[in-house]
């Protein structure tokens, strides 16, 4: 979807229409949850702060949230998926891969359906979106955003391969600022640049990401669309109208995130041995830190004294934190196979 909650917004407020919108907080402490294409002309961009968003764009318009109609919004959307397929795996509210190669249609081009798709989409919401079309996700993920807003990009088989070479490094998903930078230093600049190295030389300089760049570069990509992700963690996190500096202010905060998670974590039925805490303080650099445990926590007083101990051992009264966070992974069933061998080691922090 194109700009997803500022489009609904502006969508729902024909005032908004052609302005500058960011949706989220305009305060101080907010931060953009998402940006209309006019907010973005100004440089403003989602996880921005708002001040920051405010100082690009002096007559932006800042709106609240609403993320159950973005939800229904989304549902919508997702329903005129399955009309075309069930393998439909979302990756957020706003942004899914349909596999369509077999399709309930029997329509046998994949960018008719997607023209079909974006066609239902604004007839019944009127809003756009931009489709993605290729052999992979890796690629179809590439292509969705090369003509936004309102657009299609098709990359057929036979013109993967170059146009990988001549994509700049930047443009290729999954690669980061701080990859890019690290990248460039190594004088990889492009798709050709980065299959010109061997896959020893980059797993050296990135591990085990380095090897998945060796494929991606040259068009494999084997996932295939999962209608069923697995849920791999489950998170609370909380923003303070204040920054905390008071030892006594951090355990009260960390002890109702706690609160927070456990809940979430008996909704689902999920419980994890690994416990991270998130922590940005007010220059907004951010840290985590974890620790692991032999066996699930599944005891709500458990997690908040663990919780607890992990802010005690990370934080001290000569800083200010804007934000704390608590994160439950190595989930309960998510690696099982049936009969688990149960091998007790000590709590590690990483």
């Amino acid at each position: 979807m194109d700009a997803f909650y500022a489009s609904v917004e502006q969508r729902d407020h024909p005032h908004l229409q052609g302005k500058p919108v960011a949706v989220g907080g305009g305060g101080k402490r907010g931060v953009v949850a998402a940006a209309s294409y006019e907010a973005r002309a100004f440089g403003v961009r989602s996880a921005m702060p708002g001040y920051k968003a405010k100082n690009l764009c002096p007559h932006i318009i800042f709106v609240r949230s609403r993320f159950h109609v973005y939800k229904e919004v989304s549902q919508q959307i997702r329903n005129i998926f399955f009309e075309y397929s069930d393998l439909v795996e979302p990756l957020s509210l706003d942004e899914a891969y349909i596999d369509v190669t077999e399709n309930k249609k029997g329509i046998p081009s994949a960018t008719i359906i997607a023209q079909e798709i974006r066609k239902k989409i604004f007839e019944q919401t009127q809003l756009t979106a931009s489709a993605g079309i290729s052999i992979n996700k890796f690629l179809a993920k590439i292509a969705s955003d090369i003509n936004k807003p309102n657009g299609i990009k098709v990359i057929h088989p036979h013109e993967a391969l170059a146009f990988l070479e001549q994509l700049p490094i930047e443009k290729f998903h999954g690669i980061g600022k701080a990859t890019a930078k690290k990248m460039h230093a190594h004088l990889i600049k492009t798709g050709k640049d980065l299959k010109a190295k061997t896959k020893i030389e980059l797993a050296q300089l990135f591990g085990k990401t380095g090897i998945w760049y060796y494929h991606i570069v040259r068009a494999e990509d084997h996932r295939t669309v999962k209608p069923n992700r697995i849920r791999k963690s489950i998170s609370a996190e909380r923003t303070f109208s204040h920054d905390l500096s008071q030892m006594n202010e951090m355990i009260d905060a960390i002890e109702n995130i706690a609160n927070v998670l456990f809940d979430r974590m008996e909704k689902v039925q999920k419980f994890g041995r690994t416990l991270s805490l998130k922590i940005r303080f007010n220059d907004f650099n951010s840290i985590t830190r974890s620790i692991s445990f032999s066996q699930d926590i599944n005891d709500r007083n458990t997690l908040i004294h663990e919780s607890e101990k992990l802010v005690k051992e990370h934080l001290s009264t000569d800083v200010k934190i804007r934000l704390l966070g608590l994160t439950i992974s190595n989930l309960s069933g998510l690696y099982d196979t049936g009969e688990q061998l149960k091998i007790p080691f000590p709590p590690q922090e990483g």
